[in-house]
């Protein structure tokens, strides 16, 4: 059973940075695209950033500058590296995983809560 695993949320001050993980289990294919989701209370689910097999890489507007998605295709795990942390930063982060590197999404993990204090 395939099994994505988020960490390293957290609480932290405006300005401040936090580093997610998300490792795969169970995976018996090559992971295609690997993807970090965001969701605030009453809001949608958006992306935030995605890595391809092959590295390519694909930011929201509203993180470009500030984070950084990077991978591990041997240990299937994703990393989004986030700085200057903002209040509107504040979400439930959810990791995904696809069989493809154009998606869809096939996978899902629980999520980590981000809050930023202003």
């Amino acid at each position: 059973q395939v099994q994505l695993v988020e960490s390293g949320g957290g609480l932290v001050q405006a300005g401040g940075s936090l580093r997610l993980s998300c490792a795969a289990s169970g995976i018996i294919f090559r992971i295609g695209v690997m993807g970090w989701y965001r969701q605030a209370p009453g809001k949608q689910r958006d992306l935030v950033a995605s890595i391809t097999d092959g590295g390519m890489t694909h930011y929201a507007d509203s993180v470009k500058g500030r984070f950084t998605i990077s991978g591990d295709n041997a240990r299937n795990t994703a990393y989004l590296q986030m700085d200057s942390l903002k209040p509107e930063d504040t979400a439930v982060y959810l990791c995904a995983a696809g069989m493809r590197s154009n998606g869809p999404y096939d996978y899902w993990g629980q999520g980590t809560q981000v809050t930023v204090s202003s």
